[in-house]
């Protein structure tokens, strides 16, 4: 098991899965909403909707077009904004921020799924695309999972497009739903200040804190402890590094040390994140795997949080935690209740 989880890292995510993994994939099932405010891929509200050009003249006339948070169009990656200046924002808009390689909104393949499945959930029950906003922050390409990490163009761009989303709205706060290694760049963003990418420019600051901008945050399959796998494999890619990786330290006489530099910042306070904050992970996940323990306590977890939505078998693993839990995710945010 330590070899398979440690290949699913330190390969492309999916070639693993692909060739010969096939103990606890997860397959497409019945999410946990009744089936009647279902959408199939075929109908898909959210698959074929990017930025509406309002949304997009507005971040061009508003200092934000040098982020061009609509460059990834062509791979479904961008969602969100008012079909017109009349379009009122009624619901508190929610930002999704997506994992590893993954993309805003994409197709049913797992890991490349994005959050197609909970945009339709939020759109069958009350809400409008000028509520609910999504932008890949990375390139969207499995074999390049090794390579990425907590990067300032990586947390800076999820900072950006939260700041934009809030000005945009005229919002007084925001909802954010986050994934895996999303979960950890939207901390970073949202805790602010300092931060040190060696690889791009040395340190620099992410700014104040958002937190009063944030009403409920979610995160769904985050590593705040770090991988068990990054150990196993030591700190030998970006990934797993131990300045801004996902490398969980080691044990010394029972003491964690060495952890990732990037995710003892996150730890050093708590309650940061929002007003609300939750969680949502399996144990039975394959991505982070040893049953979501690192050294003794669940790593998605949320230091602070209120609540939280636990799995324990298939089909719920790392990306149906995300996929299948619509319904949680929108009773999080919207009634700030763990069903």
């Amino acid at each position: 098991m330590r070899l398979r989880h440690s290949l699913f890292l330190m390969a492309p995510l999916f070639v693993g899965a692909l060739t010969g993994c096939g103990e606890g994939l997860e397959e497409s099932v019945t999410p946990e909403a009744p089936i009647t405010e279902q959408l199939g891929a075929a109908e898909s509200a959210a698959s074929t909707t990017g930025i509406t050009s309002h949304f997009q003249q507005w971040l061009l006339a508003n200092g934000y077009a040098n982020d061009n948070f609509a460059r990834y169009e062509l791979a479904g990656g961008s969602y969100g904004g008012k079909a017109s200046s009349t379009d009122t924002v009624v619901n508190t808009p929610v930002i999704f921020i997506h994992g590893n390689s993954d993309k805003a909104v994409g197709t049913g393949t797992a890991g490349q799924s994005g959050w197609t499945a909970s945009l339709d959930y939020f759109l069958a029950n009350g809400y409008k695309t000028s509520e609910l906003y999504a932008v890949t922050w990375g390139p969207a390409e499995i074999m390049q999972t090794a390579v990425q990490y907590h990067s300032k163009p990586n947390v800076m761009r999820v900072r950006r497009f939260i700041e934009a989303v809030k000005a945009y709205t005229g919002a007084s706060k925001v909802d954010i739903i986050s994934h895996s290694m999303g979960v950890t760049l939207a901390r970073k963003a949202i805790l602010g200040g300092a931060a040190n990418d060696s690889a791009n420019g040395g340190a620099y600051n992410v700014g104040a804190p958002l937190t009063s901008s944030v009403d409920t945050f979610v995160g769904i399959a985050g590593a705040n402890l770090g991988l068990t796998s990054c150990y196993q494999t030591g700190p030998t890619t970006p990934t797993c590094g131990s300045t801004n990786g996902l490398y969980p330290g080691y044990l010394y006489f029972g003491a964690v040390l060495g952890r990732s530099t990037f995710l003892d910042n996150l730890r050093a306070t708590s309650g940061y994140e929002g007003a609300f904050r939750y969680s949502i992970y399996s144990t039975a996940d394959e991505i982070i795997g040893y049953g979501g323990i690192v050294y003794g306590d669940y790593t998605s977890r949320i230091p602070g949080q209120q609540g939280e939505k636990v799995y324990s078998a298939y089909p719920y693993g790392h990306y149906n935690s995300k996929d299948l839990t619509g319904a949680v995710q929108y009773s999080m945010v919207r009634n700030h209740i763990v069903p």
